[in-house]
């Protein structure tokens, strides 16, 4: 098995619909094959998530579309929206039954671009993800193709699987698709393609073997997947490129089938760590007396009755600054409160903050996973 995978803690597979289907149906022999593929990685200890395509094919089956003559190139919006709604029925309903059998709980989950780029959305389906895989669930998701506007859809999954792998900072993606990895040429065209068994660097020579490699099935083909690799690798996030195309893909690889690895230049935590430090503006600051300070440094979380008070206007899940009783810039975080929720729970503890707010929300106002914090004064002195 390649390493990236045998030494993965959290996994993302992402499979096209081209293999979940047969006749326009679920292929449920291949679908079993690969629950039992995953319930081996589950026992392992992996935490997993699979992105799943297929709705719309199957809804295009189920509501007699291709009886009127239409194909699927040529719907509208609209019928490609009502064919998601009818296909993803059968979809989650089909997954729920293949993981039942092997013991796993299953959890649909729909999303659309807005909730991954959107960090109050963001963090949502972030923590959702991260409290079904700590309690045992296997999450499946797909676009919500039934709501997303063409201007606002991935328009495909492979992109929304490498999404999804940066926000659970997954440390390997897995792309399941129709060809078993990348070629400096279409190998459907060219016999003499050869093969690329790693990409440590996506360039414009990389971008150059890109070929119209999707399926009558997928919207995907090998530019989308070049794309995804290049947001796993930002991520920290190994992606493993392989075909899906036998039963049981994933003992396949394990048995050393064939796949191309892009190989990621960070760890998911670095990165998301640098996201945080770099990439984000603060919208505001959090004033935190000397015991919040402390626990900060010992690798907790930020309590609201650390909080000695606030400056500026931000909402939930955006960056804020750290600052000490001195208002010295400790670190950075992205906030579960918005800052006028965040003003009535200054000092309060978590029992009170939930009376106070009528409702229970998160008990950390920053959870460390959404924290960074700079080095001690005294380190920085050495």
């Amino acid at each position: 098995m390649r390493p990236e995978i045998e030494n993965a803690q959290t996994l993302v597979v992402k499979i096209g619909s081209s293999l979940l289907l047969k006749n326009e149906a679920l292929n449920h022999q291949w679908l079993a094959a690969m629950a039992t593929d995953l319930a081996g990685y589950h026992a392992a200890g992996k935490k997993l998530i699979i992105v799943t395509s297929g709705a719309v094919s199957l809804g295009y089956a189920a509501l007699g579309f291709a009886r009127t003559g239409l194909t699927r190139d040529q719907m509208s919006l609209e019928q490609s929206q009502a064919a998601a709604a009818a296909g993803q029925i059968e979809l989650a309903q089909g997954w729920r039954a293949a993981l039942a059998e092997q013991g796993l709980a299953a959890a649909q989950i729909l999303l659309t671009a807005e909730d991954t780029e959107q960090r109050r959305r963001y963090l949502n389906a972030r923590q959702t993800l991260t409290t079904l895989m700590a309690h045992g669930a296997v999450p499946v998701i797909n676009e919500n193709d039934t709501v997303a506007t063409q201007e606002l859809r991935y328009g495909d999954n492979d992109r929304l699987a490498a999404r999804v792998a940066a926000m659970v900072s997954a440390d390997c993606l897995i792309l399941l698709s129709d060809i078993d990895g990348l070629y400096d040429a279409d190998p459907t065209q060219h016999k003499d393609a050869n093969f690329i068994d790693h990409v440590s660097h996506i360039d414009a020579h990389i971008e150059a073997m890109a070929g119209g490699t999707g399926s009558s099935h997928g919207s995907g083909g090998m530019v989308t997947k070049l794309q995804a690799a290049e947001i796993a690798q930002r991520a920290g996030c190994h992606m493993v490129l392989a075909s899906g195309r036998d039963n049981a893909p994933l003992s396949a690889l394990a048995k050393g089938a064939r796949s191309t690895v892009f190989m990621a230049h960070d760890n998911p935590h670095s990165a998301r760590a640098a996201w945080i430090a770099g990439g984000l503006q603060p919208g505001g600051s959090l004033h935190l007396d000397a015991g919040a300070v402390a626990a900060l440094r010992a690798g907790k979380s930020l309590l609201p009755v650390g909080l000695t008070g606030l400056d500026g206007q931000f909402e939930r899940g955006d960056c804020v600054a750290l600052l000490d009783a001195d208002g010295q810039e400790i670190g950075r975080g992205l906030s579960a409160y918005a800052s006028e929720e965040a003003k009535r729970m200054v000092g309060l503890s978590s029992d009170a903050v939930h009376d106070t707010l009528g409702y229970r929300g998160r008990d950390e106002m920053v959870h460390r996973d959404d924290m960074v914090l700079h080095a001690a004064q005294s380190e920085k002195g050495q």
